[in-house]
């Protein structure tokens, strides 16, 4: 093993022919356009393309497994192995790369409570990858300044390849987790996420042995101090259902639940931008303006204006911006306790309800499911409606397992008595194809009747397929979309589709949880 001091990120800087330290966003953006790594849109944003990545690389990531943490790691597919020889040898490519180059670094916190607040060095060798992380980082302040050496560096170096071969990598791309080193590195990919998720990825590791619960969540606030947060995979409408005007927004994708009650990991957003209209979605559209990072959105070559609703680079389209861009942005960042929690999902087939008010069980059931589904079209492949799992609702960023996870929120429902509803923004009536995705106003409507107390009185009637208690009336709601079946036409249909999506729910959970309590195996759909 090479004997230097990998964590100590001067070792790597020294190397680079410039360093530009802890630019403003107006000096980066001015940059980024000089050396031709994007163009400005007639709203001021800045349009990047990531090129042959436009998505997360999961098969290109890897944690290196130290004694510290084997012990501790979830290995499998997610989290897949690399050694430490293998991480030094990367490491000194890294060195050799950066050699006479520019480099540029920020330094800002994830957390915004700062008693767990976390220091992250970020160095990328363009200058629009910097914005991306200054605008999704929590930023620095004269009463919060960065002080002495970051908890981790994140080193992205898109030009960089790996070879497999002597490398240990799958591929030229990587990016590899050190947590005794406290170092990432990531090279052979342009799509900026993978530093966003890398934080993530971190804190899912650290902060459950410090006893407290990250979360790939969004978070909001109503006026009487009332917390929510909304669960889901991407899809299924985070950021757009908690982007809502008569609340105020902690963050939209990551959090941390502690004793003193939930924090935003970020100082910005991630939103996805396909079809994204003013009129649906009028904050968010609102937000993309000077500063924010637009990612594989397609852009107008004359008038600069972008279509949103064009696909041509990828379904898989964002726009970066700091949290402020929101208008009812929660200062600070940190609020109490929740008092609901949402589930999303955008079920494809066409079955599960609208809205569904869950039990304790029944949520740790669905929390270790993390049911949605993947559309066809939207991957090569992928022909028909794909039902997809992921273990609390983000496995590809959970280096522990799924169990210590699902532990610190059942321990969090029973100390903090909190309202769970499944919400499924995807189909009704049937299945994608056949059926009408359910309306926005209608989904927002019924989130409105959970946040607000209003579902805790109504009546209720059991699914037979699922056993989800879905109530009979929803404010501003036709009452015939709130039970699936009533919906379709075809019955049978309908029964044959749900105890289709019965039998994945349990082989999903016979084949990858184990060790959890009766009571929440028995929670799942009954196939009988």
């Amino acid at each position: 093993m090479n004997s230097q001091v990998l964590n100590a990120e001067t070792n790597l800087l020294r190397h680079a022919g410039i360093v530009h330290d802890n630019l403003s966003a107006p000096r980066l953006i001015e940059l980024a356009l000089a050396r031709g790594e994007g163009r400005l849109t007639s709203s001021g944003a800045l349009q990047v393309l990531t090129g042959k990545y436009t998505g997360r690389s999961p098969k290109d990531k890897f944690i290196v497994d130290e004694p510290g943490i084997a012990e501790s790691v979830h290995w499998g597919s997610v989290n897949r192995p690399i050694s430490g020889e293998h991480f030094v040898r990367l490491y000194t490519k890294a060195q050799s790369y950066l050699n006479g180059r520019e480099a540029f670094v920020f330094d800002g916190f994830a957390g915004a409570d700062r008693e767990h607040q976390m220091k992250f060095r970020i160095v990328t060798e363009t200058a629009w990858h910097n914005l991306f992380m200054r605008q999704l980082l929590i930023r620095p302040t004269a009463d919060n300044p960065f002080a002495g050496q970051p908890d981790f560096t994140i080193v992205a170096l898109p030009g960089l390849q790996a070879d497999p071969a002597v490398d240990g990598t799958s591929s030229e791309t990587f990016i590899v987790i050190s947590f005794e080193r406290r170092i990432v590195l990531i090279g052979g990919t342009m799509y900026a996420g993978e530093m966003k998720k890398s934080v993530f990825s971190i804190l899912n590791g650290l902060m459950p042995m410090r006893g407290m619960f990250p979360m790939h969540c969004s978070a909001n606030i109503g006026e009487a101090g009332d917390v929510a947060l909304f669960f889901g995979l991407s899809g299924t409408g985070k950021t757009t259902l908690s982007a809502d005007p008569a609340r105020r927004l902690i963050g939209d994708d990551e959090h941390v639940w502690s004793d003193k009650g939930v924090y935003n990991i970020e100082g910005g957003c991630y939103a996805k931008c396909i079809g994204l209209s003013a009129g649906k979605e009028p904050m968010i559209r609102d937000a993309i303006r000077y500063g924010t990072v637009l990612e594989n959105v397609a852009v107008d070559a004359v008038s600069r204006i972008p279509d949103y609703n064009d696909n041509r680079h990828t379904e898989n389209t964002r726009a970066a911006y700091p949290l402020e861009y929101i208008p009812n942005a929660f200062a600070g960042g940190a609020a109490g306790h929740p008092n609901t929690i949402v589930f999303l999902t955008a079920d494809a087939f066409g079955v599960l309800p609208p809205v569904a008010k869950l039990t304790k069980s029944q949520a740790i059931y669905h929390f270790l499911s993390g049911y949605t589904s993947k559309l066809a079209g939207t991957e090569r492949g992928v022909t028909e409606p794909e039902a997809t799992f992921s273990a609390c609702f983000g496995a590809p960023f959970l280096p522990l397992r799924p169990s210590v996870y699902a532990d610190l929120l059942s321990d969090n429902i029973s100390r903090h008595n909190v309202d769970i509803y499944l919400i499924n923004t995807g189909w009704i009536g049937g299945p994608y194809g056949v059926g009408e995705r359910i309306d926005l106003p209608y989904t927002r409507a019924m989130v409105t009747a959970a946040l607000d107390g209003t579902l805790k009185n109504v009546p209720y009637s059991k699914d037979p397929v699922f056993g989800l208690h879905i109530p009979d009336s929803v404010p501003g709601v036709p009452s015939d979309i709130l039970q699936p079946m009533n919906a379709w036409t075809d019955k049978s249909g309908y029964m044959a589709k749900a105890r289709e999506l019965a039998s994945r729910f349990v082989a999903n959970f016979q084949k990858n949880i184990s060790g959890v309590p009766d009571d929440v195996e028995a929670a799942g759909p009954v196939l009988a």
